[in-house]
């Protein structure tokens, strides 16, 4: 089994204002998830969260503590999301085997010393995205479905922005130290993603876009309000995104997407929005 780990170090909205393409994709795109029978693994110094995943084919993937993160275990001051983007897999906690099938989430608590990722059909492998942020508490871990997890319908059609999001794991579905995490549909026919676009100071987030064609692209908005970037996102993809920056996206087709935050406040709707007037 092969490890991929990676650092990212914070930035400053002053310097950004001089990235170009290449810079802006450095720092805030992870472009190589999902690699089959490997553990990727990108530490982002924002808030300590990692973004990762992990693709079981030929053998299971364990998930090891690289030496970056000076543990005995991966989770031994940390708390885990998983989302499950493939076809059905198990995560084994400690021995217990939990089936994720396609969209079904695990969080995992501090403590937990060994998490291994399988598939039930090489043909058809589990695709696990990963979140982890720093913890203080061990809380259980729990198994998570799109049918029992809180949604909101939000946006509409004639704004282009019909979608559904299902809270998966925020506090009043489960509860974590800092961790929160939730997927996104969009209606065909919708595409943009989280309009009016938001800030939020006390948090990081970070998006990761799947059910996109592999001819499609969804552009990714970035930046503060007044000195929006933005970034071209494919398939399987995440953005990582500071406090500072606003977070929207637009596609060439619909997709699905998972957020991912962490940080101070735990309360969803702590949110500093800019309507699109007001955004240059």
């Amino acid at each position: 089994m092969t490890v991929l780990f990676e650092s990212r170090y914070p930035t400053h909205p002053d310097d950004v204002k001089h990235y170009d393409t290449d810079e802006l994709r450095q720092h805030f795109l992870v472009d190589n998830l999902m690699q089959r029978d490997k553990l990727v693994l990108c530490y982002t110094h924002y808030e300590r969260v990692i973004v990762g995943s992990a693709v079981p084919v030929q053998t299971a993937v364990a998930l090891t503590a690289p030496e970056a993160l000076k543990a005995q275990f991966f989770l031994q001051r940390r708390e885990l999301g998983i989302i499950n983007v493939g076809g059905t897999g198990k995560v084994s906690v400690d021995g217990t085997e939990y089936v994720l099938k396609n969209t079904e989430a695990l969080y995992v608590g501090m403590g937990a010393r060994d998490v291994s990722f399988s598939s039930d059909d090489a043909s058809k492998p589990a695709k696990f995205y990963l979140n982890s942020a720093p913890a203080h508490h061990a809380y259980p871990t729990k198994h998570l479905t799109m049918d029992k997890c809180t949604v909101l319908q939000m946006g509409a059609l004639e704004t282009s922005n019909e979608r559904a999001i299902h809270q998966l794991m925020i506090n009043d579905v489960v509860e974590t130290c800092q961790l929160q995490m939730g997927l996104t549909v969009l209606k065909p026919g919708s595409v943009w993603n989280t309009m009016p676009a938001h800030q939020h100071d006390r948090r990081m987030e970070a998006y990761f876009y799947f059910n996109l064609a592999d001819d499609q692209r969804v552009c990714h908005f970035m930046g503060q309000p007044q000195e929006t970037r933005h970034i071209w996102v494919a398939n399987e993809q995440a953005v990582v995104s500071p406090a500072w920056s606003i977070h929207s996206g637009c596609g060439t087709s619909n997709y699905a997407f998972i957020w991912g935050m962490a940080g101070e406040n735990l309360d969803y709707h702590d949110m500093d929005k800019f309507p699109a007037s007001a955004m240059k």
